[in-house]
């Protein structure tokens, strides 16, 4: 089932970005942040990259559209936060949770890469929940490397 990216339309972008937000701040939750702290840090994060409501320059938020026409989730794209312009991010990519184990994550990922091979990227960066096993397992069969690794125990 092939898949195509579609820009965002921008009447539907405030709708998303509220959305993206609330997802966020619940993974950071889930992640052991107490909600106090997971919506300030989503409330900061969404700011930085989306000031006055609006993607930051280079960032762009893609609907993952499938062969019918239907949107199955979204990418979000830009570059990363540091001084190289050719290193790239994927700061999130979501598929709609009954249409996964499809391929359709595989070929969003593969479509991003291409986008951002086009801008100009030669490095391509992305972080992922520990506990999101489905998505690190996708993004090691895609090549992708650890190059830190957070780690935490409760002591109760």
């Amino acid at each position: 089932m092939p898949v195509t990216l579609r820009p965002l339309d921008a009447r539907h972008f405030s709708a998303w970005l509220e959305r993206s937000r609330a997802a966020y701040a619940k993974d950071l939750v889930t992640s052991g942040q107490t909600s106090e702290d997971a919506d300030r840090h989503a409330d900061e994060s969404m700011a930085q990259f989306f000031p006055s409501g609006i993607p930051a320059p280079g960032h762009v938020v893609f609907d993952v559209v499938d062969d019918a026409g239907v949107t199955v989730g979204y990418l979000w794209i830009g570059p990363d936060t540091s001084d190289d312009a050719g290193a790239w991010w994927i700061w999130d990519i979501v598929i709609d949770a009954d249409k996964r184990g499809r391929g359709l994550g595989r070929m969003a990922m593969l479509l991003g890469e291409e986008y951002a091979r086009a801008q100009g990227a030669h490095t391509l960066g992305l972080s992922v929940f520990g506990f999101n096993t489905g998505a690190r397992g996708l993004y090691e069969s895609l090549g992708y490397e650890a190059t830190s690794v957070k780690m935490r125990k409760k002591l109760d």
